[in-house]
């Protein structure tokens, strides 16, 4: 199993001390790093992909990212059958939570990034390296992206196992790329021929965990990942508890770190009945070549892609804390899993009584001082709701879409009338669907996680994306989803 690292997603109160005041839907986040926004497709030639018989031209090359904060990024794309959306939002994410999960030729990726451009800019000693004859930034950018594809998309890839319409996408799956140019063809059969595995990169910045809930008084630790030289740390804006200050494991206030610093945080005794806080760091770094980077929120279905190169950019991580005195004190953490093919959730009690709720339709209990982990299967490209309900009423719901293969499991759709495709439509798991909509619990493996059935397991598509837009249409004119 591969397994992912959990995000925040809220946390759902179990008792009136512990009320949560966080929104009432969130999409499983990161742990931390980079956000940006994709700006197109700058440097590029043209690739052609052959699949089934047909053979259909896109644009292969770089894109550009702006970083919140400050910064910018260079990608490549990695799923050649999925379309981007302009203008769409990115996070800094692991490989678990990729179309790169099972792969294992990812971290020949990584060789190909570090060895091609642009982090190899002398385009005559790499025409040379390669024997491709003379290139250009856009034929180098061609080859490079081309290069990235027969890894991600074409016939050595590993098949996405339990991912409807992913499943032939192997050996035999019957997609190859190449570039129309003959120089950048040449560059990417030297960069295949060449790639050797690489390790994933770190993350550029994390919080682990990112959320955390305890029995008054010093609480934590939190531990920070990051691989810049140090970060700055301070309470969330609007998020902070008075009095509270954040300290290292001594009780010294601190408000810069470095990799490896274990946090806490520090709530004066008058404020230790109930309440809740947050932590940020941020710091300044390069991002490591070959870090992934996913759609959030809204253009969660947006081409995954792969850094390729990074200027000096802002990187954030957070989380946040609930304590109480008394009473169930949970904290609900979720992640995609794509080994798992849905959305773990995980639920800790660090109270003294039992955290009981309702998540995807079903009955559940946390012991005091225990967790349990949960998946909710969802389909390839599926959008989901998934509902957790607490003690009177407070409600919770997670949202997205699992996108873990290279080839959609939607099939394509006519255009509407205005020329977009159609909007993928979010299933509920679970939640006022009736009686056994949940389904029963089964233990699965060895890990004693649940497996919620039934209602998950059944889901349907009720809209479809045009997953070949990215073939069809111009690379000035991405293919955008209809929002």
């Amino acid at each position: 199993m591969c397994t992912a690292v959990l995000l925040v997603a809220g946390v759902s109160a179990a008792t009136p001390a512990a009320a949560a005041t966080t929104p009432a839907e969130d999409e499983p986040s990161r742990q931390g790093g980079a956000t940006a926004t994709l700006e197109g497709l700058k440097t590029y030639g043209q690739a052609v992909v052959h699949e089934d018989g047909e053979e259909l031209t896109t644009g292969a090359g770089l894109f550009e990212m702006a970083v919140d904060g400050g910064g910018r990024l260079q990608t490549y794309g990695l799923d050649v059958d999925n379309p981007t959306q302009q203008h769409a939002r990115y996070g800094e994410t692991d490989w678990a939570r990729t179309s790169l999960h099972d792969n294992p030729d990812a971290g020949k990726i990584v060789w190909i990034l570090r060895h091609s451009y642009p982090q190899v800019d002398d385009l005559n000693a790499l025409a040379k390296r390669a024997r491709s004859g003379k290139l250009s930034p856009e034929t180098a950018a061609a080859g490079t992206q081309v290069a990235v594809w027969r890894f991600t998309d074409g016939p050595g890839a590993r098949p996405d196992r339990g991912k409807g319409g992913g499943a032939d996408r192997g050996k035999g799956g019957g997609l190859r790329v190449s570039a129309m140019d003959p120089a950048a063809e040449k560059l990417a059969d030297h960069l295949e021929r060449s790639a050797r595995k690489l390790a994933q990169p770190r993350p550029s910045l994390s919080l682990d965990p990112a959320v955390l809930s305890r029995r008054s008084g010093r609480l934590g630790p939190f531990t920070v990942r990051t691989s810049a030289s140090g970060a700055a740390v301070s309470q969330t804006p609007g998020s902070a508890s008075p009095g509270a200050r954040i300290v290292d494991r001594n009780g010294r206030q601190v408000t810069s770190v470095q990799d490896g610093a274990r946090l806490y945080l520090d709530v004066p005794e008058a404020r230790r009945q109930a309440g809740k806080g947050s932590l940020t760091v941020q710091a300044a770094t390069k991002v490591a070549v070959g870090r992934a980077f996913t759609g959030v929120g809204g253009h969660a279905a947006s081409q995954a892609q792969i850094l390729a190169g990074s200027s000096r950019s802002t990187v954030t991580a957070s989380a946040s804390v609930d304590w109480a005195e008394s009473g169930a004190i949970p904290a609900v953490e979720t992640a995609k899993n794509c080994a798992r093919g849905g959305v773990l959730v995980t639920v800790s009690n660090s109270g003294d009584r039992a955290f009981r709720f309702r998540l995807a339709g079903e009955e559940h209990a946390v012991a005091a001082g225990g967790h349990r982990t949960y998946t909710v299967p969802v389909r390839e490209d599926q959008a989901y709701r998934i509902p957790l309900t607490g003690p009177r009423g407070t409600t919770k719901s997670f949202s997205g879409v699992l996108d873990c293969a290279t080839r959609s499991a939607v099939p394509v759709a006519a255009a509407e009338d205005d020329g977009q495709a159609s909007q993928l439509r979010t299933a509920t798991v679970g939640g006022g669907a009736g009686k056994g909509a949940g389904g029963d619990l089964a233990e699965t493996g060895a890990s004693g996680t649940p497996m919620i059935a039934g209602t998950a397991v059944g889901l349907v598509v009720l809209g479809a994306m045009a997953v070949l837009v990215v073939r069809r249409k111009n690379p000035d004119d991405e293919g955008v989803h209809a929002e």
